[in-house]
């Protein structure tokens, strides 16, 4: 039904009312003035808006945050070496234990050394770069004093970060005092490997210096009065037992019954009888301010670490010449030695251990060090 005085007619198309085209009239109408107003917009279901507006969202951020396909390439890559990797180190850690069964080696394997003399560098260089050894090295011999041994010398890994001569210098205080070594002398029973260390010794110190010496020999029978004699010399040729300025003098030797400062680097795991050893050079030490400086391998915090040392250790020994299962802290405990400094490093398989000589307080303590 049309409205009154209106002439429109409504129209339906489908059953919906089509839209009012805006006119203009030309006569008064009794509802009113007639206001021109714009068509409406069709209406839009609000949700169903955002329901469309979301994948261009979620689109942009899965996008933003995509791997690309040469990185899934290099990352793909990477896992399958690193797996192949660790399936080779635990097919040849099998293998390695097994053979560990059926081998017979002695507590003493000081022999070892005699033959990797020559190539004991080489063979450890990699691994000591990779675990830093070589600043834990000279850390500790740069703690060294006066008149210094070092024992287990081997081929002279620790020969330079030596401090050759005495100088007065400052401490971490501010303090001033003496600094630097007044004599060296290195010992290791292996002659092959004393060898070695002599020759970097020249390498090292061009120049020169006097008050050196170097001894094959077990470490338990030196005795600071007597060196350099106190030892047999390294068997040699003929022309590497001429007088060498770099080697050290004959003339000199030691007139007081201490050393200053006593350094081992690596040596517990290979002496034969580590407990006495340390013994021994508590009774050279300087009973003051003397110091026995250890840099050592061993026991670890963790259970897991200790059996494989233990499943490899007698194959490693074989190899090597190296018990590395050995517990450090108990040796320095059975020894009697005060412990002035301990850290450990490498999941606590690496120590760096402080000594001095602890004097007996009582006649207890002397007739159980005399045993």
């Amino acid at each position: 039904m049309a409205s009154k005085g209106s002439g429109v007619k409504p129209s339906l198309q489908h059953g919906r009312q089509a839209s009012p085209t805006p006119r203009t009239r030309s006569g008064p109408s009794p509802m009113g003035p007639v206001i021109d107003r714009p068509p409406l917009p069709r209406r839009t279901n609000p949700l169903l808006r955002a329901k469309l507006e979301l994948p261009t969202t979620t689109t942009s951020q899965s996008t933003a945050g995509r791997i690309p396909p040469r990185g899934l390439t290099i990352l793909g890559v990477s896992v399958l070496c690193i797996s192949t990797y660790c399936g080779y180190l635990y097919t040849s850690y099998r293998r390695e234990v097994a053979a560990s069964r059926n081998l017979q080696v002695p507590e003493d394997v000081t022999d070892r050394f005699n033959a990797s003399a020559r190539n004991y560098d080489a063979e450890v260089d990699l691994g000591e770069k990779f675990m830093r050894l070589g600043r834990r090295r000279r850390e500790l011999v740069r703690m060294a004093r006066g008149d210094v041994l070092e024992v287990s010398c081997g081929t002279g890994r620790n020969m330079p970060f030596y401090l050759l001569g005495e100088r007065w210098g400052v401490d971490d205080q501010g303090k001033a005092e003496r600094q630097g070594c007044r004599s060296v002398t290195f010992v290791d029973l292996s002659p092959q490997m004393v060898e070695v260390a002599r020759e970097k010794f020249r390498k090292c110190f061009p120049e020169g210096f006097e008050r050196v010496a170097f001894w094959a020999g077990d470490a338990r029978e030196v005795v600071p009065s007597s060196v350099p004699r106190g030892l047999p010399p390294p068997k040699t040729e003929e022309k590497e037992k001429e007088k060498d300025e770099s080697q050290g003098s004959a003339e000199w030797s030691l007139s007081k019954p201490y050393f200053d400062t006593v350094v081992q680097t690596m040596g517990l795991c290979s002496t034969p009888d580590p407990v006495g050893l340390l013994r021994h050079l508590g009774k050279i030490t300087e009973p003051t301010k003397g110091r026995i400086l250890l840099l050592e391998h061993g026991r670890s915090y963790y259970g897991w670490v200790n059996s494989i040392l233990d499943n490899l250790a007698v194959a490693h020994a074989n190899r090597h010449g190296c018990w590395w299962n050995r517990d450090i802290g108990r040796i320095v405990e059975a020894s009697g030695l005060e412990v002035v400094e301990v850290k450990r490093y490498h999941l606590g398989t690496t120590w760096k251990v402080i000594l001095r000589p602890k004097p007996p307080s009582t006649d207890t303590e002397k007739r159980a060090e005399e045993k």
